[in-house]
Order: structure tokens, then sequence, then C-alpha cells
């Protein structure tokens, strides 16, 4: 014999499983968020300028470099100009604005800093920042 339903019975909403998910995302972007800070590994010997800052948060930039030997990186990644420019356009297509902070060694050619900066331009970023060591007095 069935039971009839009684019409006081309501369906709860359960806590608990939001209370796991929101832990979860906690967890997920404190992991992330220490993996973008870490892409700076590079080996680059930075220039020294005598008003220079250190940002504190780079967070919300893309982090390129450029090696004395004039190679492109993205994060730790070496890529040639092809795929940075559709790595710069595509970023800035899915995620804007495009907010550079670019790390160029102190014997990178010119032509390289140049290049990026026409190549950044195209693609649209709206603010570069570039890496150097404040003059020790």
């Amino acid at each position: 014999m069935k039971m009839p339903r009684r019409s006081d019975d309501e369906v709860g909403f359960q806590l608990a499983p939001m209370i796991d998910m929101t832990f979860l995302l906690l967890v997920f972007f404190m992991v992330t968020t220490k993996i973008s800070k870490e892409q700076v590994k590079v080996d680059i010997r930075l220039p020294v300028a005598s008003n220079a800052r250190i940002p504190t948060d780079v967070s919300d930039r893309d982090i390129l470099s450029i090696d004395h030997e004039g190679r492109y990186h993205i994060g730790q990644r070496p890529v040639d100009k092809r795929e940075l420019a559709t790595y710069l356009k595509e970023r800035f297509k899915n995620f804007p604005p495009l907010r550079l902070y670019v790390r160029a060694d102190a014997q990178t050619p010119a032509r390289q800093i140049k290049e990026l900066m026409r190549m950044a331009s195209e693609a649209g970023a709206i603010n570069i920042i570039f890496g150097t060591y404040p003059d020790s007095p």
C-alpha cells in the first residue's frame, strides 16, 4: 500500500554541497594565482634605471620576456614571432583588456623590443610596463 504524500513536505535547499563547491573554488583560485606569479622564471638580466620601480603585483598582466639573443617567451615557454602575435591577438579577443609586463634582457637587441611593441600595438594592448632594476646609490 502506497502512502499518500503530505502536502506540507517541502524540498529543502541543501547547504552542504554549496559549501563544498565554495571551498573547491577557493582552492582553485589560490593555486592558479600561485602559478601565474611563478611564470617569471626566464633567466634574464634586467636593465638598471635611475627611476625604476619594481611592480608589486603583476597578476593581472601577461608576462612576456625577451632573452639576450632576442628570443621571445610567454611566461617560461619560448615562442617565435608568429606564435607571439597570434597569442596576443587571441588573448585580447578572449580576455580584454590586454595588459603586458615585458621583461627584456639588458643585452636584447632594440629591434626585438620594437618588434614586440609593434605586435602588442596591433593586438590592442592598452598598458605595457617594462621590467627594470632600480639604480643602487
